[in-house]
């Protein structure tokens, strides 16, 4: 687990109110509007992904896509035995057809869309892997999933592989950049939007032109948008497998593009198109998307700490710390949670975030997480068991948690959704903690040492330590790799 080495804390006595540490804004963030463009999107964004090449990649960048995809395995890895990963495995190696794609974990192989949808599920089952935060957050690790399965299925190579993940990543942010908070308050769910980016990922590595990645895109968008009630009320295990379930479609779209079959168009500007329907109209101008000296987005992607929702991130050091300092926390009177808008949407206005009964809910439940972190001193992949849901002590002091938006975050862009804790004491005293940054997030990058540790705490005992050492040594080595599936056969745990 990456733990955070620099963190903004606070302590106050009384009400008074104070500023934000660290404000960081994205230099896209001040572009000036693009210039319109007569092609329709679809086509500009396959014309992107046809030309964007691995001699296009700087060094910084292929290090970040190996740290991404590090990172993802780890995380798939240390939810192998849970429950819903499992039951995604085994459907998808019980119909897979003539197995050309490994189900990592295993030496077993299936189709790709099916390994795609296996391992995804797995990367993202315990909410540990990588997010970008825009207005609205996604994890565009989810996307690893569908690349490695494609590209060891029709034998491309490591440059091509890393190449594509570049281009998931930045179609993927892109997008959310672009459609940011419109989309959700339509009621959508942001894993639609890597149909987009998987179908021309997975396209590219299955070597198609450009006029059938713009198909592909509109194949695998027009059936396939997901709903939002995926991530409100009481969450189920549908939360962790929805992206895992796009990329299968996106497979499945590139595959019949690449066949000859075409897809509705316009499919984002059309008279019941994308824009109309879904997201409402919006400016996407792939002209300053990465390359050519432009900074891709996979470096705006942040490494997760702890398994939880994005906003819970600056929530459980900001727990932690104010347990620390309060000592007794029979103490405390009440505790109010200030968050973004979104968070607040998404991990503190259900009822249900009150009274988790699932880790789905529980892991998207701030008053739960801070109540959990206070309790515990860290939140980790074992804090959503049946008995600390249940826990007397974590329900008591729920029930004195309120969360509200924090107005001073309203108009803020940081690198990670920041939390401000006030608890308020039996002698009307008031103890408040911030904290606005997260190493592992942009201004804060990990090292190699950082990764390798938080690799090492997802596997745990799965391995001897010599043996996750050299699997660590031949994953940093991915851009010398010859043969994707040999080393896809080095991940499989015991049985």
């Amino acid at each position: 687990m990456l733990m955070p080495r620099r963190q903004v804390l606070r302590i106050v006595a009384g009400a008074a109110a104070f500023p934000i540490a660290s404000r960081i804004t994205r230099a896209e963030d001040q572009t000036t509007p693009p210039s319109a463009s007569p092609r329709p999107l679809a086509e500009r964004l396959a014309a992107y992904a046809a030309d964007l090449r691995y001699e296009g990649l700087d060094d910084a960048t292929i290090e970040s896509v190996k740290v991404h995809l590090i990172d993802s395995v780890g995380c798939g890895l240390a939810a192998f035995h849970d429950e819903p990963v499992r039951i995604c495995r085994d459907v998808a190696l019980a119909n897979g057809g003539r197995g050309r794609a490994t189900v990592i974990g295993t030496t077993r192989q299936t189709s790709p869309d099916l390994a795609a949808f296996a391992n995804g599920a797995a990367f993202r089952y315990l909410d540990l892997n990588d997010a970008y935060v825009g207005r609205i957050t996604g994890h565009p690790s989810d996307d690893i999933a569908a690349c490695i399965a494609v590209a060891e299925a029709e034998h491309a190579s490591v440059a091509e592989l890393i190449t594509a993940i570049v281009l998931a990543y930045e179609v993927n942010c892109r997008l959310i950049d672009a459609f940011d908070v419109s989309m959700s308050a339509r009621g959508w769910d942001v894993p639609m939007l890597s149909l987009p980016a998987v179908a021309l990922a997975t396209g590219k590595l299955m070597k198609l032109p450009s006029n059938k990645l713009s198909q592909a895109v509109s194949v695998a968008l027009n059936d396939h948008i997901s709903m939002g009630q995926t991530r409100a009320q009481g969450l189920s295990d549908w939360k962790g497998i929805a992206d895992a379930e796009a990329s299968r479609n996106a497979i499945f779209g590139a595959t019949l593009a690449r066949a000859g079959l075409t897809g509705p168009a316009p499919i984002f500007e059309g008279r019941w198109g994308f824009f109309n329907l879904v997201t409402g109209p919006a400016e996407v101008d792939t002209s300053r998307f990465g390359g050519r000296g432009v900074p891709f987005l996979i470096h705006q992607c942040g490494l997760k700490s702890y398994a939880a929702h994005i906003t819970a991130q600056t929530t459980v050091p900001a727990a932690v710390a104010l347990a620390k300092d309060i000592g007794n926390l029979d103490r405390i009177v009440a505790i109010e949670i200030g968050t973004t808008r979104r968070g607040k949407q998404i991990a503190g206005s259900d009822a249900d975030k009150w009274a988790p009964e699932t880790k789905e809910t529980a892991d998207h439940s701030l008053p739960y997480i801070a109540a959990r972190a206070m309790l515990d001193g860290d939140i980790g992949n074992d804090s959503y068991t049946p008995d600390k849901l249940h826990d007397p002590r974590v329900l008591a002091l729920m029930h004195k948690i309120t969360v509200n938006e924090d107005p001073d975050f309203a108009t803020l862009t940081v690198n990670v959704p920041p939390t401000r804790l006030t608890a308020t004491l039996d002698n009307g005293q008031k103890v408040v903690h911030l904290v606005d940054s997260m190493p592992g997030f942009p201004g804060h990058p990990v090292s190699r040492a950082d990764v390798k540790r938080k690799f090492r705490s997802n596997i745990g005992g799965r391995w001897p330590r010599q043996q996750t050492d050299a699997i660590l040594q031949s994953l940093w080595a991915l851009n010398q790799t010859h043969d994707l599936s040999a080393l896809l056969k080095k991940l499989a745990l015991p049985a």
